[in-house]
């Protein structure tokens, strides 16, 4: 299934990290001590004795502390991922929900320690390095704007490691039903072809997971607060790698193309009627609420669509752009650009000019769907710029991007491949298992939320 992935003027995404790369991940024996349970060590009253009088604990999961310092900081995360304002009002909002997560994030954390599992702190620091690459960020940006913010790094972290460890502490759940047989893939694809001409919708989900039916009106509010940020321009593929409890969460929500049967009745008969683009109320479904938005339309078998092949060079700016005000730096990366405009032909030249200036976007973008390229006079420029010639320099906040068209082929996307196939039935059964596995873990779990965090 192909989409636009062309992001060179993308805002802060964190944590969105493909499952089939984490699914991947190798399982290392246990160490010692996890850097996990220390770096939870750190933050707890005992070792913070100055700071005493203004720490307290909100919640124990199973003897492990959560304290407010720690909740305060995932709200700040997650408002500063998501565009929200970080006033006091606004993270008390956020706050109940913030809990509920980390506490199923302690329980994930506890089970993956259970199993001796260890995520190697050079796989974290990549995951963060990825999440830098993509924003444009230099080494370090980051963790530097977190501290700028009031956010303790070790937020961030705890919270990729507790997604790569949990992702192995599926795997070994799976077992050998985490291998999709040859013959499986066939009965799919059988399936498929005799769907051939039925509706087929591609969906992004946030799922909000409701434990305690006294719970309801906490996660109902906080759903509405998502779904108001989602409306007046939010990422939903940033918010719900933030924040959903779904493992589709690591794909920033997607679910790809779906049929009808594939989803719960009420999400179905929802986005029958939705138009594309639009967000959902929250929506009753087994184990909590969920929030929608429709992607796309298609009718199975049938999608036809033009796909290009691009290459890019970004070139950023220091500080964000004053159009009246340039800075040396921005005028002489406009130059910059101009002169590659001017001298690159063909794709080939562009990509090792990319990689000269050690470009932070990737050069080759992936397959994009000229179809779904926004804003129109960006798609109308993809649309009409001749094969191998580069654009002129196109100017954001954050830096210039040229680019080079290097094919412009109609193809019929609703033909899905045996690896989208199989990433499809992989991504059903670890859904299921992660559900599975959560609750068992919250049925068996002793949890204590103190009367001022509730």
């Amino acid at each position: 299934m192909a989409k636009s992935r062309i992001r060179p003027f993308g805002t802060l995404r964190l944590a969105s990290l493909t499952l089939a790369a984490m699914f991947a991940a190798p399982v290392l024996p246990a160490a010692a001590a996890t850097p996990a349970a220390a770096n939870r060590a750190a933050r707890t009253p005992a070792a913070a004795p100055a700071s005493r009088d203004l720490t307290r604990i909100v919640a124990t999961v199973n003897g492990d502390v959560i304290s407010n310092i720690d909740l305060d900081s995932r709200a700040r995360l997650f408002a500063m991922s998501t565009g929200l304002p970080t006033t006091p009002e606004v993270l008390d909002r956020l706050k109940p929900q913030m809990l509920r997560q980390l506490i199923d994030e302690h329980l994930r954390m506890q089970e993956i320690e259970r199993r001796h599992i260890v995520v190697p702190d050079k796989q974290i620091a990549a995951a963060i390095e990825d999440i830098e690459k993509r924003n444009g960020m230099p080494p370090g940006a980051l963790t530097a704007r977190l501290k700028k913010d009031g956010i303790s790094p070790l937020t961030l972290i705890d919270q990729i490691r507790t997604q790569l460890g949990w992702t192995q502490v599926l795997r070994q759940q799976l077992g050998e039903k985490a291998d999709i047989t040859e013959s499986e893939i066939a009965d799919r694809q059988r399936a498929l072809k005799q769907d051939v001409g039925k509706p087929e919708f591609r969906v992004g989900e946030i799922f909000i997971p409701v434990d305690d039916p006294k719970n309801d009106a906490d996660a109902e509010r906080f759903a509405n607060t998502v779904i108001k940020e989602l409306r007046a321009g939010a990422q939903f593929p940033l918010v719900a790698a933030q924040f959903s409890q779904s493992q589709s969460a690591l794909n920033g929500g997607e679910l790809g193309w779906v049929q009808p049967n594939q989803l719960d009745p009420e999400v179905a008969k929802l986005v029958e009627q939705m138009p594309v683009g639009a967000i959902s109320n929250p929506v009753k479904v087994p184990g909590g609420l969920t929030i929608v938005t429709l992607q796309g339309k298609r009718e199975v078998g049938h999608d036809i669509a033009t796909v290009l092949s691009l290459r890019q060079v970004f070139l950023p700016f220091v500080g964000a752009l004053n159009p009246q005000s340039p800075t040396q730096q921005q005028i002489a990366q406009l130059e910059k650009a101009r002169h590659i405009s001017a001298t690159v032909h063909g794709c080939d030249q562009m990509e090792q000019v990319a990689k000269d200036e050690h470009s932070t976007h990737p050069a080759n973008p992936g397959d994009v769907r000229l179809e779904g390229v926004n804003p129109p006079v960006f798609r109308q420029m993809l649309a009409s710029l001749p094969i191998g010639q580069p654009s002129k320099p196109l100017v954001s906040g954050d830096g210039i991007v040229v680019m080079v068209v290097c094919s412009r082929d109609q193809k019929n996307l609703a033909q899905e491949n045996t690896q989208e196939v199989h990433s499809q039935l992989l991504a059903e059964r670890i859904e299921n298992a992660s559900r599975q596995l959560l609750h068992e873990l919250h049925r068996r779990a002793q949890i204590d939320i103190r009367q001022s965090a509730a």
